[in-house]
C-alpha cells in the first residue's frame, strides 16, 4: 500500500509533468473506480492543473476550473506514467487498468489496482475536504507544526495499542501498516503498547523515530521516477515484510503476528524484551 513517502514522490513527480498542462481526457475503465458523479468526471476534461498536493495518502489534482481529481490508491492501487500513451480508448476488462488521464501533448497516466477486492477511489469534487477521506483526516505528521507536544497530546488519551493508534488516519494522516512497523522498531516500542502508557522519554524516543523514519523514507524517494517508489520502499525497508530475517540492528530473527487480513513485523529483543508476541492465528491452529 503507498502511504505518506511514496505519496509525497508521486505529488512532486505529478507536480512536475502535469502542471500548467491540459487534461484532455479522463476516461474511468473499472466500474467501482468514481466515487462522484456531480460533477461529471467530464467536467475536469479541458483544465489545466494548476497544483498537485497531498492529504495524508491521498492525492489531489487541482484544475484552473477549480475542480480537483483526488485519487486514494488503497491497498493496492498504483499511478503509472505514460510519455505517450497508446492510441483509441482501453477497454474494459478484467485487467488491472482502472482510470486513463490524457493530456493536450500525448502523455498521461493510468490508475491501476491489482486483486480482486478493488478499493481504489477517484472523486471529482470542487473542494477535496467534500472527499470522506479528506475530511477526517487528522494532523500530517511532517508539517511543520507538528511536533513532540502535539504527538503526546494526541496519545495521553489512546486505550488503543501503538499499532492501530499510528495506522488510525484521523488520528496521524499518513501512515499505513509498514511505516508503522519501521517507526516502532526505531523507537524500540512493542506494537502492542497501549499509547497512553507511555512516559515523556518514550513520546519523546517515537516522535523521533516518527519524523526520522518518514524524512528518511521521503528523502530516498525524493526524484524517483513513479515506476521506481514500489522497489524503493521496499529496499529501504528494516523490519516490516522481512520475517524470518535477522534484525538488521541486532541480529535477531524478525517475528510476524498475523491478523485477519494483514500481518505487522518485529524484533523481539529491540521491541519487547525478547518475548515473543502471541500470534493468535498460529495459537488457533495449535490447539
Amino acid at each position: 500500500m503507498p502511504e505518506l513517502p511514496e505519496v509525497e514522490a508521486l505529488k512532486d513527480f505529478l507536480a512536475e509533468h502535469l502542471a500548467g498542462r491540459r487534461v484532455v481526457r479522463v476516461l474511468p475503465v473499472a466500474v467501482s473506480v468514481l466515487k462522484t458523479y456531480d460533477p461529471p468526471v467530464t467536467a475536469f476534461e479541458g483544465g489545466e492543473v494548476t497544483a498537485v498536493r497531498r492529504h495524508g495518502k491521498l492525492l489531489d489534482i487541482a484544475a484552473d476550473s477549480g475542480l480537483h481529481l483526488v485519487v486514494h490508491l488503497a491497498r493496492a492501487g498504483w499511478l503509472q506514467w505514460r510519455d505517450r500513451l497508446p492510441d483509441g480508448p482501453p477497454r474494459p476488462g478484467k485487467g488491472p487498468l482502472a482510470l486513463r488521464a490524457a493530456l493536450e501533448t500525448g502523455e498521461g497516466f493510468d490508475l491501476t489496482e491489482a486483486g480482486t477486492q478493488k478499493r481504489l477511489a477517484v472523486y471529482i469534487v470542487h473542494d477535496p475536504r467534500d472527499v470522506p477521506g479528506v475530511a477526517r483526516l487528522g494532523p500530517d505528521p511532517l508539517a511543520a507544526d507538528f511536533d513532540e507536544d502535539r504527538l503526546t497530546a494526541l496519545l495521553k488519551d489512546e486505550r488503543r495499542q501503538l499499532k492501530g493508534a499510528l495506522r488510525d488516519q484521523s488520528l496521524i494522516a499518513g501512515v499505513g501498516n509498514a511505516y508503522s512497523d519501521e517507526i516502532l522498531h526505531a523507537a524500540r516500542m512493542s506494537p502492542f503498547r497501549l499509547a497512553a502508557s507511555l512516559t515523556p522519554q518514550e513520546a519523546h524516543r517515537l516522535y523521533e523515530a516518527l519524523r526520522g523514519t518518514l524524512d528518511e523514507a521521503v528523502e530516498r524517494s525524493r526524484g524517483l521516477a513513479a515506476g521506481r517508489l514500489k522497489a524503493e520502499k521496499k529496499s529501504g525497508l528494516r523490519v516490516h515484510g522481512r520475517t524470518g530475517e535477522p534484525c538488521p540492528v541486532c541480529g535477531d530473527t524478525i517475528r510476524e503476528v498475523s491478523f485477519s487480513d494483514s500481518s505487522l513485523q518485529y524484533c523481539p529483543t529491540c521491541q519487547t524484551g525478547g518475548r515473543p508476541l502471541a500470534d493468535r492465528r498460529l495459537s488457533r491452529l495449535l490447539k
